[in-house]
């Protein structure tokens, strides 16, 4: 199987039907552990993204796999530490394992090269931390919280990437 080719462009409002789509997957949603607590809330959704597209401070793309609509990777302004940034990124659970996200985020960090960046993984998502881990974050750091696609406090790593 040939890997597909991988490409970032501005997220725009046509993509959003396919983004919440992607958000109503519970085994996706269990595998981030921190999602929103309704991922079926469409009113929620749309909210969020008018203000995640209108705001100038953050970077969002949508993720394309050979032209397809597959995901979103973000930078956005940390809610600790002002003047830090995080990395975010959500791959359709029917493209995991063919290396999307590993390219999606490379791509977005070369495009975003301010650093420190941070990003946090559950504990148990292996794949992710594996996916950051490629692209050179390191743990930095512990922390648990509550996890609404759990139902549970849920431990995960603060990684950063210098």
């Amino acid at each position: 199987m040939t890997a597909p080719a991988v490409e970032l462009r501005e997220t725009v409002p046509g993509d959003l039907p396919f983004l919440f789509r992607f958000q109503l997957d519970p085994e996706a949603n269990r595998m981030a552990a921190f999602t929103v607590a309704d991922p079926s809330d469409r009113a929620a959704f749309d909210a969020r993204w008018e203000r995640i597209l209108g705001d100038p401070g953050i970077v969002s793309r949508t993720v394309l796999a050979d032209g397809e609509v597959v995901g979103s990777a973000a930078v956005h302004p940390c809610p600790d530490g002002p003047g830090e940034h995080e990395v975010t990124y959500w791959i359709a659970r029917e493209h995991w394992g063919r290396g999307i996200a590993g390219r999606a985020l490379a791509a977005l960090l070369a495009e975003r090269p301010h650093r420190p960046l941070y990003a946090r993984a559950a504990r148990d998502n292996h794949r992710s931390l594996r996916v950051l881990d490629k692209c050179g974050f390191v743990r930095c750091g512990e922390e648990a919280g509550y996890a609404a696609a759990r139902g549970e406090v849920v431990e995960e790593y603060v990684l950063v990437l210098r």
